[in-house]
């Protein structure tokens, strides 16, 4: 009875097949906001934005750095094909914190010439790294 309250998580990074396992829930955050995922959901995709994704497994809980892509949720399925992902183990946290000055360095002196959606997406993107390891 219990394997009904699971659904099969994959997770595709351009790289590497990131995750693939049975999970019990999954969270992340997508445009339109958190978003967590238990079995027998209904069919959905979303746009990804970048966040901590959590992964709950029957005995552990799991956490990674998601930057951008999509998800396909299904009722005993989700596929995540991620542009970059990351386990706390794969970041650089002095990097990550130099990537959030920068960022916020931008957005904080702001010229004609600075992207200002790059550059929220950037410090997105390093919040999301510096959180994970947290």
């Amino acid at each position: 009875m219990a394997e009904d309250r699971k659904f099969t998580l994959r997770i595709i990074a351009p790289d590497r097949v990131f995750y693939e396992d049975e999970v019990e829930m999954v969270e992340f955050t997508t445009t339109e906001g958190e978003i967590g995922v238990l079995p027998g959901h209904i069919p959905m995709t979303v746009i990804v934005s970048p966040g901590i994704l959590t992964i709950h497994e029957a005995e552990e809980e799991k956490t990674a750095a998601l930057h951008a892509g999509f998800a396909e949720i299904l009722p005993e399925q989700i596929t995540v094909l991620a542009e970059i992902i990351e386990w706390p183990e794969e970041i650089d946290l002095n990097r990550a914190e130099a990537s959030r000055q920068r960022a916020e360095e931008r957005l904080h002196n702001h010229t004609s010439e600075i992207d200002m959606v790059r550059a929220e997406a950037s410090l997105k993107r390093a919040l999301a790294r510096i959180n994970v390891l947290k």
